[in-house]
């Protein structure tokens, strides 16, 4: 792959930039319940590209923030969706009709899917946690992939973002985006070391003043440290990193059959929120096992996911749902625009390059 350059105006250009016709290499992590089109539209109207998170949006939800994220900027931005889904080949037409320029998958994508969106002209993204993943992708003609480590929020594997970054973009011939662990203008140099084409935020951009989430929820995770996160496959059946509270702490000491009964009412709590029937939902859950190899436990468990996350970031509740957290949150102490975060770690990073050029300059 091609080195990373300055453009005239300064502003580092790299395959990434050039792929998605954004002005600087960050990208918005999709985030249940947060990244609408408030905040996409502001991440990509800042230089970025903003991400629509629509598992947990109904077609016609979907629809609608496609139509409003248009409307809020002239920049790219993508729609990520679940190739595991029951209407994912509506998704697609959907992402088609309406012209969005970009397409990324929450879980592992679909040959059939990745061919129908390139053949519309859509860039397509996957999310990986493993070198063999983005090998696999890459082979299906993905246009670029996501590579998350271990630090960062939500479902993560067990490599850290140091060692799996570089390994991924030594395998592929595809622009790899680095995430888990950035928040400003050093994590992006480093990434670009580790030989990715630029990073992917989700808790830098959910902690800023564009995210939907309640202020209450927000302040909870403003008041955690590099310590305050814990994996755990108590909240669905599959390790998710989530800030350290007391409803997870509880979640943590529950035994396998409670764990079960509470899952079953969150079952029949999503189901009555999303308006899917009996027999809707336990086609999406098989469609669940045919993807991921998860046992019915764990497809039952992994009803809770939607319906603790709507708790606090749609009602900001954060005593009463789970709160998924990269380990940086531990790290960040304000609340700004995404245009001046994306603006400040474009500038430290401008800055960290040219101190790296003189320093090697003089030695």
């Amino acid at each position: 792959m091609s080195e990373p350059e300055a453009s005239e105006t300064g502003a580092v250009r790299t395959p990434l930039t050039e792929l998605l016709g954004i002005r600087y290499p960050v990208v918005q992590a999709a985030m249940g319940y947060v990244s609408g089109p408030r905040l996409a539209a502001a991440v990509s109207d800042a230089g970025g590209l903003g991400l629509i998170a629509s598992a947990t949006m109904s077609l016609a939800e979907l629809e609608k923030a496609i139509e409003e994220t248009a409307g809020q900027t002239a920049g790219p931005f993508g729609v990520n969706l679940r190739a595991d889904a029951p209407d994912a080949a509506e998704r697609v037409r959907l992402i088609v009709t309406r012209r969005v320029p970009v397409a990324s998958f929450a879980q592992a994508p679909k040959p059939e899917l990745i061919a129908a969106l390139k053949d519309a002209g859509v860039v397509t993204i996957a999310s990986i946690g493993a070198r063999r993943h983005a090998e696999k992708a890459a082979g299906w003609g993905i246009d670029a992939v996501i590579a998350t480590g271990g630090e960062g929020g939500g479902h993560v594997g067990a490599v850290p973002t140091s060692l799996l970054v570089p390994q991924v973009a030594a395998a592929v011939d595809i622009p790899v985006i680095a995430a888990g662990g950035f928040f400003d203008g050093r994590g992006l140099v480093a990434a670009l070391a580790w030989g990715a084409a630029g990073i992917a935020m989700g808790t830098r951009f959910l902690l800023t003043s564009d995210s939907p989430v309640a202020d209450a929820v927000k302040q909870v995770y403003l008041a955690s440290d590099v310590t305050g996160t814990v994996v755990t496959s108590r909240a669905d059946g599959v390790p998710h990193r989530l800030l350290r509270t007391p409803l997870v702490e509880r979640l943590e000491r529950s035994g396998r059959v409670s764990g079960l009964m509470r899952s079953a009412r969150s079952a029949a709590a999503f189901r009555s929120a999303s308006g899917l029937t009996w027999a809707q939902l336990i086609r999406e859950g098989r469609a669940m096992r045919r993807g991921t190899g998860l046992t019915w436990g764990q497809v039952l468990m992994a009803a809770n996911t939607p319906v603790l996350l709507r708790t606090t970031m749609a009602h900001g509740h954060p005593e009463a749902g789970v709160m998924p957290s990269g380990q940086v949150a531990g790290l960040i102490t304000d609340l700004p625009s995404c245009a001046d975060l994306i603006a400040h770690i474009m500038t430290e990073a401008e800055q960290r390059l040219a101190s790296l050029g003189q320093l090697v300059s003089l030695t």
